[in-house]
């Protein structure tokens, strides 16, 4: 279930992570869901898919695209794991 272009290293980190185990507590899943790129991140993120949708990306900005492309798979693999761990936390204790 992996993205076009993640590595093995990926796959093994989601089946660490599992996010279909919602294990965090309430205040861990809160803190890992403000996780997020920086606006010069995201920036950064759009030129390099912009050359890359153009023909123009070298080496180097192919090889930072895919680092940004894996860590963004990571932590959209925490935040689900955040967002399922907040709603089981809020059906046991009667809230959903």
């Amino acid at each position: 279930m992996n993205p076009v272009g993640f590595s093995q290293e990926s796959e093994i980190l989601a089946r660490i992570v599992d996010p279909s185990n919602p294990s965090f507590t309430p205040d861990v899943a809160r803190s890992i869901l403000e996780l997020q790129f920086t606006e010069a991140d995201r920036h950064e993120m759009n030129d390099l898919a912009e050359k890359a949708r153009s023909g123009t990306l070298s080496d180097e900005e192919s090889t930072k695209l895919h680092a940004y492309l894996f860590v963004g798979g990571m932590v959209d693999l925490m935040h689900s794991k955040a967002r399922l761990s907040l709603r089981q936390s809020a059906h046991k204790s009667g809230g959903g």
